[in-house]
């Protein structure tokens, strides 16, 4: 799966002049907490929720509310983004994506072709693949099972299941809770609980949770 599959598109951009308060009632109307900056068709900085909250005057201010609104038409999006952005490629494999926002720990990152802004990918975007990934929707049984990190241990484990007649209706694996180990989480239609438990039970993985 690509970054282009499910960035968000077309991008809704702001110019570096536009007073924080109109940024907050757009992200407020839009639905979004975070927008490229542009200037003639160029990216030049990247604005967040957290940046214009920061930007506001704290709820315990002795200023009057005309005080604070006319503070705040003064600050503008130019002294409140961040200028170092970070972009990804459109043909970008979405695990990268989500490996540079986790490392880097950003929200969104805006997505590009040539020097042209096609599209963002938040957070957001990456949690609504997640159930997909694990198949959360499907009805089948889930399974979490530790085993040694070796060749050979998910052929054996895939074959069992599938000599059994059960189908995979999705499969992850992860770092193991002890050395040298591999946590599988996956799901199984075609195989009851109970026969599933049993014909595992013949493999070399641990088993964690069925349900």
């Amino acid at each position: 799966m690509l970054v282009s599959e499910r960035m968000s598109h077309p991008v809704i951009t702001i110019s570096k002049d536009m007073p924080i308060h109109d940024v907050l009632a757009l992200f407020k109307k839009e639905h979004i907490r975070r927008a490229p900056v542009i200037e003639s068709g160029r990216l030049i900085g990247i604005v967040s929720d957290k940046d214009l909250l920061n930007a506001t005057p704290s709820p315990v201010t002795s200023l009057s509310v005309w005080e604070m609104n006319y503070l705040l038409s003064k600050i503008t999006i130019e002294n409140v983004m961040s200028r170092n952005v970070i972009t990804i490629n459109e043909d970008t494999p979405i695990e990268d994506a989500a490996l540079i926002m986790a490392d880097n720990k950003i929200g969104g990152l805006p997505v590009v072709k040539g020097d042209q802004i096609v599209g963002m990918i938040t957070e957001t975007d990456l949690f609504k693949i997640l159930p997909e990934l694990m198949g959360a929707r499907e009805k089948a049984v889930r399974v979490t099972a530790l085993i040694d990190d070796a060749r050979g241990q998910l052929a054996e484990i895939t074959k069992t299941i599938a000599d059994a007649g059960g189908n995979f209706v999705s499969f992850g694996q992860f770092v193991g809770s002890e050395p040298g180990t591999r946590t599988l989480t996956f799901r199984v239609d075609g195989i009851e609980k109970d026969t599933l438990k049993h014909i595992l039970s013949n493999t070399q993985m641990k088993i964690i949770d069925i349900r």
